[in-house]
């Protein structure tokens, strides 16, 4: 049984293929790239989508997911692309996992920039040099339960990094507003939810859903480029 992961940023691929025995461990998905493994005469088992490119190039449709579940293929997201599509294509059959999902899931969160960052090229193991938001929320929520931090200071800290472009947030920037935030090691939401997908991945058979997908003229002209 094929699983094909997409990651980058948020877990080396190193750690992917130690998770999960005989992954096939590719980049981060961008269009076209999924539905190429839907159209395939030889198709994976399975496909986990935890990073997505959005920003220099198109990203993941949600048509090529729902493709690849109709053609059979289990599709599961989590952390950071993967996430966000898991939460709007969830009634249709695409498996979630973690505290990201859950959140974008029940209207917790809605803004996909919530897990965009800033990372390196391939041949430096695409190694993030920002702090997703949604990494940067859990964690004055710790703080502030933790009372290393007040509300007041919570507040003001999470308006700070939302108002920052995704690729200047960094939990730095906010230690240097906040000394009190110093002793905390940051605890990478991304990868926790990335993890926990892996370990469903490596321990169980996911099921199927059955999905029909209408062929619309954009699906159309993109499947006909392929």
């Amino acid at each position: 049984m094929k699983t094909i992961v997409f990651v980058g940023p948020t877990l080396a691929a190193a750690e992917v293929r130690a998770l999960v025995p005989g992954a096939d461990v590719r980049p981060p998905a961008s269009v076209g790239e999924i539905l190429d493994l839907a159209l395939a005469k030889r198709r994976p088992a399975r496909i986990a989508l935890i990073d997505g490119y959005f920003e220099r190039m198109a990203a993941v449709w949600h048509k090529e997911l729902l493709l690849a579940m109709e053609r059979g293929i289990v599709v599961c997201g989590a952390a950071s692309m993967g996430a966000l599509r898991a939460a709007e294509l969830a009634p249709f059959g695409m498996i979630g996992v973690g505290a990201i999902y859950k959140a974008f899931a029940t209207g917790e969160l809605i803004a996909d920039d919530e897990v965009a960052v800033a990372h390196l090229p391939a041949e430096r193991g695409y190694r993030s040099i920002s702090d997703a938001l949604v990494t940067i929320r859990h964690n004055l929520a710790l703080a502030r339960r933790a009372r290393s931090i007040t509300k007041a200071s919570h507040d003001r800290l999470l308006a700070s990094a939302r108002a920052r472009f995704y690729r200047d947030r960094t939990w730095r920037a906010l230690v240097d507003l906040e000394p009190a935030l110093a002793s905390r090691t940051l605890v990478d939401l991304k990868a926790v939810d990335a993890r926990a997908l892996l370990a469903v991945l490596a321990k169980a058979r996911t099921p199927k859903r059955p999905v029909a997908v209408p062929r619309t003229w954009a699906l159309r002209q993109l499947i006909a480029v392929r």
